[in-house]
């Protein structure tokens, strides 16, 4: 009786080392690395830049009348941003080099010209940030200096006014960024006296100012 038990045990135990020996060899469990997921873009940081444009705007004399300036400004820039959510917060300033010009000869026989030497605005900036592109508003203080000439006599004088406009920021790689935009610039008004030919004449300036520039955001 043994023998038929110890028997049937060892036939049970070949059957089963050769059922084993046709199985195909397990498979090492296949892992999927997850897929990479890059940070959100941050808009946050202090930033310098270059930028520079073309203007095209206005100058009025008392005794001319308005009449069309245009020009070219190029300089730099220097800001902050700071993002929470979507939103983002900045403050910027900026100095340009201006060539911003026009003359008349309305009512000035001898030719009456306004120019403009430099420019410069303080502003802040509320922008929308859609991942690497940011529309924004802004706003702030300008600063000029403002040239009345006519028969070889000029004043100067540096003017504060303000501006507003908008634009929109593109971040390309890393920290670099470009943006495009627009201002309005009233630069407001200040009496030449008799150098520009009456006691009482007062010279304004304004403009419409279309930049493109490059950041850098640290």
């Amino acid at each position: 009786m043994k023998r038929l038990v110890l028997a049937g045990v060892a036939l049970l135990a070949f059957a089963t080392s050769a059922v084993a020996a046709d199985l195909p060899p397990a498979q090492t469990p296949y892992y999927k690395a997850p897929a990479f997921v890059p940070p959100p873009y941050s808009w946050t940081g202090f930033y310098l830049g270059i930028n520079g444009g073309a203007a095209l705007g206005s100058s009025s004399w008392d005794t001319t009348g308005g009449f069309n300036t245009s020009g070219g400004v190029v300089g730099g820039t220097v800001g902050y941003n700071y993002q929470f959510g979507r939103a983002v917060l900045g403050a910027e300033g900026d100095i340009d080099w201006s060539g911003i010009s026009g003359s008349t000869n309305n009512g000035c026989p001898l030719g009456c010209k306004t120019s403009d030497s430099w420019l410069s605005t303080a502003r802040a900036r509320v922008g929308y940030a859609a991942d690497r592109f940011m529309p924004y508003v802004t706003g702030g203080a300008a600063f000029g200096n403002i040239n009345a000439s006519t028969a070889g006599l000029t004043t100067s004088a540096t003017n504060a006014g303000w501006t507003v406009g908008g634009g929109i920021e593109f971040g390309i790689v890393g920290g670099w960024s470009a943006k495009a935009e627009y201002l309005y610039v009233n630069l407001g008004k200040f009496n030449c006296g008799l150098n520009c030919g009456a006691a009482s004449d007062n010279v304004s300036f304004t403009t419409n100012l279309i930049r493109a520039g490059v950041n850098y955001r640290f």
